[in-house]
């Protein structure tokens, strides 16, 4: 495991210069981020995606707080000064900062001192990574950015199946089905991807706690429409988070949605098939086909993208709240579901079974209710489990990292086994990036 670094150098030429040379050389370090300012570097520190940040000595409104506030984070801050500036060097020590390079010192310099650093804070096990992966020259990080050179490219062990999840409007848990369902079969010794389509507010990059600027599937879409896609550059646009897991990040702003087009999302799912052995989409919710009737000529459909993912789909997941209204909503939205007509089997997973909404057993009775309703049975009953999602929210992970033995994770893996027709994997910790 690499020690990742966040930078925040106002400006400062030592940033591109120290960015370079390690990422090319094997020193055991990675810049994860390059901030502007102390906001976005406590932000983003908060998100605990790196465990050094260097901060330049002219850095505005760092401050004791600030420092305090990376501790907090489990961050060492590291100050870079000019060399022979007494000044800047003092206040950075009054500030708190007890760790400070030169900004000419040489990336082998800098590397040792960040371990030290991070050492000193209280994270000895991250600096011994480190400090092995310099000594050893070629271990890479299991998390890795996109278009890292250190990105490890494994292609599927057969061609993939796509997974669409789906759901109605009010939030039923979408996201959170398929997040920890691509984490779960990458356990399970699976090449899985996983990727955020959802053109009215994907939210992927943040659950993990990635922040990425760069929309990855849109990039993607962008390369497959002007010169092709093939395996090795879609893995380029993406996170890699594991052994068994890519992310490929969605649209940050959500009015960015015309740069997705139908076209050149079936031809990322086509390429991803090569590239994984599940990819899990994270749909949006409407269905609605009638965008043309607002215009005069042809305009893109912002739900062309649900509807090209639906037709490339093996398997289509349809979530709904396990509440009166989430059932109102879900059996509604199947009606309009079948009018689409995916390609894949549907199975529907009710998410927040819990007791406090439903009489009696709660299981039993949003079965025998879907039954009625909507005449079919769910593939997936997924407890309500406040505490774990929250903890996993909180740290940016998965429920297998933050939670392991929780019910919620339990029962998804337990769904993804069937998916795969392989046994869960089994319920221990273990944070990937």
């Amino acid at each position: 495991m690499r020690l990742t670094v966040l930078t925040a150098a106002d400006g400062a030429p030592w940033e591109t210069r120290w960015l370079a040379a390690l990422e090319s050389a094997p020193l055991g370090v990675t810049v994860a981020r390059r901030c502007l300012d102390v906001v976005e570097l406590l932000a983003v520190a908060a998100s605990g995606q790196a465990q050094a940040a260097l901060v330049t000595g002219s850095l505005r409104q760092f401050d004791a707080d600030a420092v305090d506030r990376l501790r907090a984070c489990s961050v060492a801050p590291v100050g870079v000064v000019r060399r022979g500036d007494e000044g800047a060097e003092q206040q950075l020590r009054a500030v708190g900062v007890e760790f400070l390079i030169p900004e000419d010192a040489e990336a082998p310099v800098v590397a040792t001192v960040l371990a030290e650093a991070v050492r000193a804070a209280g994270q000895p096990e991250v600096a011994a990574r480190a400090a092995r992966t310099f000594a050893g020259g070629g271990a890479h990080a299991t998390a890795v950015p996109p278009g890292s050179a250190a990105a490890v490219i494994t292609t599927a062990t057969r061609r993939g199946e796509v997974i669409a999840v789906w759901g109605p409007t009010g939030a039923p848990g979408r996201t959170t089905v398929a997040v920890n369902l691509a984490d779960e079969l990458g356990r399970l010794g699976l090449a899985a991807l996983l990727i955020d389509a959802d053109v009215y507010g994907g939210t992927i990059a943040t659950v993990l706690g990635l922040l990425d600027e760069s929309p990855g599937l849109a990039a993607a879409c962008r390369q497959a429409a002007a010169t092709g896609l093939d395996a090795a550059a879609l893995a380029a646009h993406c996170w890699q988070l594991g052994p068994g897991l890519r992310v490929l990040t969605g649209m940050p702003i959500a009015a960015r949605w015309p740069e997705l087009r139908p076209a050149a999302v079936e031809s990322v799912l086509d390429t991803a098939r090569s590239l994984a052995d599940f990819v899990v989409v994270d749909c949006g919710f409407s269905l609605e086909t009638d965008e043309e009737i607002s215009f005069d000529t042809l305009a893109p459909r912002r739900n062309g993208v649900t509807l090209a993912v639906l037709g490339c789909a093996d398997v289509v997941l349809a979530v709904g709240a396990a509440d009166p209204v989430g059932m109102q909503r879900l059996v509604r939205s199947l009606a309009e579901l079948r009018d689409v007509d995916p390609a894949g089997t549907v199975q529907v997973v009710l998410n927040r079974v819990r007791a406090r909404v439903v009489p009696g057993d709660p299981a039993v009775e949003v079965g025998a209710a879907l039954r009625r309703f909507a005449g079919c049975d769910p593939a997936a009953l997924l407890p309500e489990d406040r505490d774990a999602l929250d903890a996993a929210l909180a740290g940016g992970r998965s429920l297998a990292e933050a939670r392991p033995n929780s019910a919620l994770r339990r029962a998804v893996g337990e769904f993804a086994g069937r998916l795969a027709g392989v046994p869960a994997a089994p319920a221990r910790r273990g944070r990937w990036r």
